[in-house]
């Protein structure tokens, strides 16, 4: 059981990075990866959203959506979970951390739109988890997310430094900075059965 756990953990994490293998939420991956302390919050804040999400979408569609014969509404009622998980995130943010709400901006209510926090929903219910490996897959979602985020930041912090041509300096060399990482990622294929 634990060992099965730890497998999910690892592989939505590293294996299947959300961001660097599946190639979801590639928005707040470039927008809010300027600054490390940014990325880490974000990162941290969509965690929670996952999380939650997973297991409240987990018990939704078990308990009231496949009963009901109501699979049909899975992207609303999805939907409808995540909105209103960031709603409440971004309340306690404003309330507990005013400059770190101020920081991560426009990119906090994005987190509704974050294709990687209904994919994460999505693939709970494709891969017919169960509500503490939904839990356990959505944590590893949302660390992957953040290594990622934080690895871009950390990169583009040393770029601001760096001698760059003219050419590609801005969004071109972000591009081929999570291109290389994406490729980077590529080495853990194999670390873990799919």
């Amino acid at each position: 059981m634990l060992q099965g756990l730890f497998l999910i953990l690892v592989s939505s994490a590293l294996v299947n990075n959300f961001v660097l293998s599946r190639f979801l939420g590639i928005c707040p991956f470039l927008g809010v990866s300027q600054k490390v302390e940014t990325a880490v919050s974000m990162g941290w804040a969509t965690t929670l959203v996952m999380t939650v999400s997973a297991v409240v979408t987990w018990t939704l569609e078990r308990y009231f959506l496949l009963p009901l014969g109501l699979e049909f509404l899975r992207y609303v009622v999805y939907i409808l979970v995540i909105a209103s998980m960031v709603q409440t995130v971004e309340t306690v943010l404003a309330k507990t951390s005013p400059a770190l709400h101020r920081s991560l901006g426009i990119f906090l209510p994005l987190i509704t739109t974050n294709c990687a926090v209904l994919g994460l929903a999505l693939l709970v219910s494709l891969k017919g988890y169960n509500i503490v490996e939904a839990a356990v897959f959505a944590v590893g979602a949302g660390l992957g997310f953040t290594l990622a985020l934080s690895l871009l930041a950390g990169i583009r912090e040393r770029l601001e430094w760096a001698d760059i041509p003219a050419a590609f300096k801005g969004a071109p060399i972000v591009l081929i900075t999570a291109g290389l990482l994406s490729m980077a990622f590529l080495g853990f294929t194999g670390l873990v059965a799919q």
